[in-house]
């Protein structure tokens, strides 16, 4: 019983952990698509046809 404990203590604590990362990871792309769709907007009064 004891060893099934400590499996699902780390487990669980390395999920918690994934979950960070993935949430950090997704934060920062959302920053990055924002930023770029800025640049692309703002760079667009710039073209001449």
């Amino acid at each position: 019983m004891e060893r099934i404990y400590k499996t699902m203590t780390s487990a669980g604590a390395a999920s918690i952990a994934l979950g960070i990362v993935v949430v950090v990871t997704g934060i920062a792309a959302g920053i990055l698509a924002i930023v770029s769709g800025a640049r692309l907007l703002n760079g667009r009064k710039e073209i001449t046809f």
